[in-house]
Parts: C-alpha cells; sequence; structure tokens
C-alpha cells in the first residue's frame, strides 16, 4: 500500500483537501488526530505531561488543556522540544497502524500532518503534496478559526518549515487560494496520476 503525503502550514486547509480525496474513496489519517488521541485521558502520555506541567495543564474534566500547552511551548523552546520528545514517537507508531487500515480498495492510502516533512513522518510517505496558500493568508485563516492572537499565529508559523522550503520538497502542490472548484480539479487530477502510479 503506497501512502501520500499531504502537508501545508496551519490555516492552508489541509483538512478541507483531505476531505476531497476522502470523498472519492481515499482513506486518510490526519496525525492531528492521532496527536489528540494519543493524549486523551487515561494514556501514559497524559500522565507524562500532567507530571512535567503540573496539574493546571488540564481542565476541570481532566482532559489536557491544548490552548494553555500551546501558549507554553510556543513561548518556550526547551519545553516545545520536551513535548516534541515525548510525543512524536507515540504519534508515529499510531500512524503507522491507522495507515494499515484493512479492506483498502485504492492503491493509496493518505497521511494528512502539518508536521510531514518537519518531523521524520516523511519516511512513511512515497510522495508529498503541499497545500499552498500565502502567508499572510495563512494568517488570516487561523486567527477567523481559532480565535488566535495574530503574534500566537506568527509565532507558530514562524515554528514551521518555511513556506519555500515546503515547496521545494513537493512532489506537487494544490494552490489553496484559489476558488473551491479549481482545488477540487486539481485533486481530481492528483488522484488519477496516484492510480495510474500506484495502481
Amino acid at each position: 500500500m503506497k501512502v501520500v503525503g499531504l502537508t501545508g502550514g496551519i490555516g492552508s486547509g489541509k483538512s478541507t483537501v483531505a476531505r476531497l480525496f476522502g470523498e472519492l474513496g481515499v482513506h486518510w489519517v490526519d496525525a492531528d488526530d492521532v496527536a489528540r488521541e494519543v493524549v486523551e485521558p487515561g494514556t501514559p502520555a497524559l500522565a507524562r505531561i500532567a507530571e512535567h506541567f503540573g496539574g493546571g495543564i488540564l481542565t476541570g474534566d481532566g482532559t489536557l488543556d491544548r490552548g494553555r500547552l500551546r501558549q507554553i511551548v510556543f513561548e518556550t523552546p526547551e519545553e516545545r522540544s520536551w513535548l516534541e520528545h515525548l510525543l512524536h514517537p507515540i504519534i508515529r507508531e499510531e500512524l503507522k497502524r491507522q495507515l494499515q487500515a484493512p479492506g483498502q480498495t485504492m492503491p493509496y492510502v493518505m497521511l494528512v500532518s502539518p508536521l510531514l516533512l518537519e518531523t521524520n513522518q516523511h519516511e512513511l510517505v512515497d510522495q508529498v503534496v503541499v497545500i499552498d496558500v500565502p502567508v499572510e493568508e495563512q494568517i488570516r485563516r487561523t486567527m477567523a478559526r481559532d480565535t488566535n492572537a495574530r503574534d500566537q499565529v506568527e509565532r507558530i508559523i514562524a515554528a514551521q518549515m518555511p513556506r519555500e522550503q515546503r515547496i521545494a520538497r513537493a512532489d506537487a502542490i494544490i494552490d489553496n487560494n484559489c476558488p473551491i472548484a479549481e482545488v477540487e480539479r486539481r485533486v481530481h487530477e492528483l488522484h488519477n496520476g496516484f492510480l495510474v502510479a500506484f495502481g
């Protein structure tokens, strides 16, 4: 089973594009979803995080306060490094497990990950598709979606791979700064190419 990696900076529209592939019957695994699953209440990873950051990192019902954690790790590089060292191997193993879903009819599955190229997750994929939008558009969309302050969004973008580097490592690019019909056309074009290449 071949794996196509789908990546892009924050606010680039990864979920939207993944759903378009999903409508064509492609099984996809979202690394953001997996990252949430591995820190659900009762998991060893959440226990380690609470032990490291203190009980204040949990909400009243015992779930991870993701907003508080995000604020800490993007203001303190050492804490971000500690968290990545803990979570990245756990996330990678779970991604591998979920990508091997039984009963696949397509010759490929898709791994959707914002950190595909920043981590060793790119080693799991055969092709890299980058969703590209201008940085200013990333900021606008993320502020509208997450009600984050501009400076926090800029810090998140700065922590990700620069746009030019991401594009340079792409096997294919989807311009998501155009009408949705054009994005859909590009998804169909890539999907048909993958069916030929991997079929």
